[in-house]
């Protein structure tokens, strides 16, 4: 079979020399385990994390990677697939499905049943104590601080015979903040994981009862529901609704001096109502990221409101020009339920009970696949990292660093080392730390580290793919089918007339001009009717979702947030194709064929207009 190059085939990009050093050792390729290793097939998360890291964001990798294979391999004990194994390698994220063992399978399947069960059968009651446990560790998570060191320890300390100096609470505020983002870390996995086995089961049964059945159809049996994650969008739209009716339109103009133009809005006439609703709205459905919360410089709407008013403006001008600007739920519904009454009809006795069954568990799971997003990538992640702000603030006023966020270049254990040299130093009266003659230079030293990784796209995947990938989350959430990998490979089936093939993730076929998003910050340059093309969409995108005709991703199955946003949105998608990022340009005309997942470019690239240079510059080199 083709291969996709080992680890030690890629070219370490100029000026990155070392950058094995940024992560800890368990995280990256060991030349003693090489052949262990090279044994493996990796593919590349850029979906969720397609940006290089910096040392302390692996955080959110580490955890969530940990914490998704606990709930195979231990928790749940789904009979055929453990976890999946993690290591960064030139800066990005490979992951490796660990199967069972043959042999052990069925001894994993009473255990499995028994555990699933339960969870299905105390669905609802399960998933409010689950609300329940998220918001209180987001609350404790909250209430942390991180405050100079004073003087001198209070005379009521003394007095009261506390025994302590207070310094212990800033060591212990750290312990807390890092260990709440684990705890969160295994309560998003806590449903997440039983979501896709209800959906993937309920898949399984369809393809054996009508194996013709386009994987689509099956989507489409769950889909049009009220979905927490697409509140914050709808808050907005409610926003813009509101202020065409109260003709609040011209102060909107400049919505990127917030204080100005809330200031303004407030004191014209009904101002009053619409300030009453936007405020209602911030908590807690502004804790939103235009990014997908893995990383410490994604902006949050709570903290950029200049966001979410920019939304909210784009919104009052489709509603001024007679656009509908709500998601086409009630047309979803109708199709939903006519495919399937459709096959619903060409069963009976025990097959009907058995689909009615499997498809109403499904249904009911399937909201939370996407509703987890708000509460822990989103929210608890947004307070996480406001957090780790206010600490990389204050270490950076003791003189341990130039820059405020500089801290997110130290690893987790690392900052646990600074905060000690702090108290000890303090504690004991001594001129300053030693922090402050060691961290800046050796933080510039990884700063270029990490921008030269930035300098080149990571390799799809690594090594030899197995013949065939059977592994559900692996094909269901990142698309990563046999068929993929050989189109990667360049073994696929050809798309007629040239062009790119992926999962056929959502329905519809439309013509437009490519516009490529390498950044959130990129977002405001989409124009109206342009397809949206995308190393990966974040769920917050949605307030883009109503100009674009298209999406176009280089990861993603039929569960990833790309497909089910787009589909819930009526928008044709195309996930998975590898490479569209980098092999289209903005400007280039576009075919897309969601149904059958294929994109044809019909013209040359254009490089005239906003961010075109850009775009092309920032792809930078594909490891192949």
């Amino acid at each position: 079979m083709k291969s996709f190059p080992k680890p030690s085939e890629l070219s370490v990009p100029e000026g990155a020399e070392g950058w094995e050093k940024l992560y800890p050792y368990y995280l990256v390729f060991q030349d003693k385990l090489r052949e262990q290793e090279d044994a493996k097939f990796w593919f590349c998360d850029s979906q969720h994390w397609p940006t290089v890291f910096k040392p302390f964001e692996t955080v959110g990798a580490e955890f969530a990677s940990k914490c998704l294979g606990q709930y195979n391999a231990r928790h749940l004990m789904i009979p055929n697939a453990n976890g999946i194994d993690f290591r960064i390698h030139l800066g990005y994220l490979y992951f490796s499905p660990l199967p069972v063992a043959p042999e052990q399978i069925a001894e994993r399947v009473p255990h499995f049943e028994q555990r699933v069960g339960h969870y299905f059968q105390n669905w609802d009651e399960l998933l409010k104590h689950w609300h329940v446990k998220v918001k209180g560790t987001i609350d404790e998570m909250e209430a942390l601080s991180f405050k100079k060191l004073p003087d001198m320890v209070p005379l009521e300390d003394i007095v009261s015979g506390k025994g302590t100096d207070g310094s212990e609470i800033l060591l212990e505020s750290y312990d807390r903040l890092i260990q709440l983002c684990y705890q969160n870390w295994q309560y998003h996995f806590e449903f997440l994981n039983l979501g896709y086995i209800a959906y993937l089961d309920f898949f399984n049964f369809c393809k054996e009862a009508f194996p013709n059945m386009p994987d689509q159809s099956i989507a489409t049996m769950v889909q049009g529901v009220d979905m927490e994650l697409f509140r914050p969008d709808d808050e907005l739209k409610g926003l813009a609704k509101l202020a065409v009716e109260l003709k609040l339109q011209s102060l909107f103009g400049n919505t990127d001096d917030v204080e100005p133009t809330l200031a303004a809005i407030a004191a014209a006439p009904g101002g009053d109502r619409w300030t009453a609703q936007y405020e209602a709205a911030k908590d807690p459905w502004f804790n939103f990221t235009v990014g997908n919360g893995f990383y410490g410089h994604d902006k949050y709407w709570n903290e950029h409101q200049e966001i979410p008013l920019g939304y909210i403006a784009d919104y009052i001008k489709r509603v001024d020009a007679g656009q509908n600007i709500m998601r086409p739920v009630e047309a979803l519904i109708i199709e939903k339920d006519r495919i399937v009454e459709e096959y619903r009809e060409l069963l009976d006795g025990d097959a009907l009970a058995t689909f009615d069954s499997k498809r109403g568990l499904a249904a009911m799971c399937y909201p939370y696949v996407e509703n987890h997003n708000f509460y822990i990538e989103h929210w608890s992640m947004g307070v996480f990292w406001r957090k780790v702000r206010e600490l990389s603030r204050m270490l950076q006023a003791e003189g341990f660093w130039t820059e405020p966020d500089d801290l997110l270049y130290l690893s987790r254990n690392e900052v646990r080392d600074v905060l000690f040299d702090l108290v000890a130093n303090w504690g004991v009266g001594a001129e300053g730390p030693i922090g402050p003659v060691v961290w800046p230079e050796e933080i510039e030293r990884r700063r270029k580290i990490v921008d030269a990784l930035k300098t080149a796209r990571p390799a799809p995947a690594l090594n030899t793919p197995p013949e065939s990938i059977t592994e559900p989350f692996t094909r269901m959430l990142w698309g990563i089918t046999t068929e993929q990998v050989q189109q990667w490979l360049g073994e696929g089936e050809a798309v007629e007339g040239g062009g790119l093939r992926g999962m056929a993730a959502s329905p519809g076929v439309v013509e437009g001009l490519a516009r490529v998003i390498t950044d959130a910050d990129q977002l405001s340059e989409i124009q109206q009717g342009e397809i949206l093309v995308a190393t990966v969409t974040a769920p917050s995108w949605g307030p883009i979702f109503g100009k674009i005709k298209a999406t176009v991703t280089d990861i993603g199955g039929m569960m990833s947030h790309a497909a089910i946003v787009c589909r819930e949105y009526g928008l044709p998608a195309v996930t998975g194709t590898g490479s569209a990022s980098t092999t289209i340009k903005t400007g280039q005309l576009l075919r897309v064929d969601g149904t059958k997942g294929t994109v044809q470019i019909l013209d040359a690239p254009v490089v005239e207009g906003p961010g075109a240079h850009s775009h092309a510059h920032e792809s930078g080199p594909v490891h192949v």
